[in-house]
């Protein structure tokens, strides 16, 4: 399955862009830093377990810290595209930070600490 999203996504880009696959640096919608080939993560803007297609290029460090930041409830329901990502207070103070990274950088995420509390009562 990973490979055909990406295959698609390639094949997409190409043709927006006119030109070979090889050639395409694609850019983080979060961060718009270039995305390496070896940094490459494709997310599903709704989650593939809440009906999701849509797929878009991340930096691995950006789509594991939205992992770590938002549930897949979430993701489905209110971050279900980038401009939504971006005005989450947690993602916009990491988006400021990692924008000053190397391209390839990529640090360990550490889940949030509000993402796994429940609400007993």
């Amino acid at each position: 399955m990973k490979g055909r999203i990406k295959r698609k996504l390639l094949q997409e880009q190409a043709w927006q862009a006119g030109a070979p696959e090889t050639t395409i640096a694609p850019i983080c919608p979060l961060c718009a830093r270039p995305i390496p080939p070896s940094q490459r993560d494709a997310h599903h803007l709704v989650p593939k377990s809440r009906g999701g297609r849509e797929t878009a290029w991340l930096h691995r460090i950006c789509h594991r810290q939205l992992h770590a930041l938002i549930s897949e409830g979430e993701l489905a329901s209110r971050y279900n595209h980038v401009e939504a990502l971006l005005a989450h207070p947690e993602v916009a103070r990491f988006v400021q930070w990692v924008k000053t990274k190397p391209d390839d950088f990529f640090e360990k995420t550490r889940k949030s600490r509000e993402k796994g509390r429940r609400i007993v009562g």
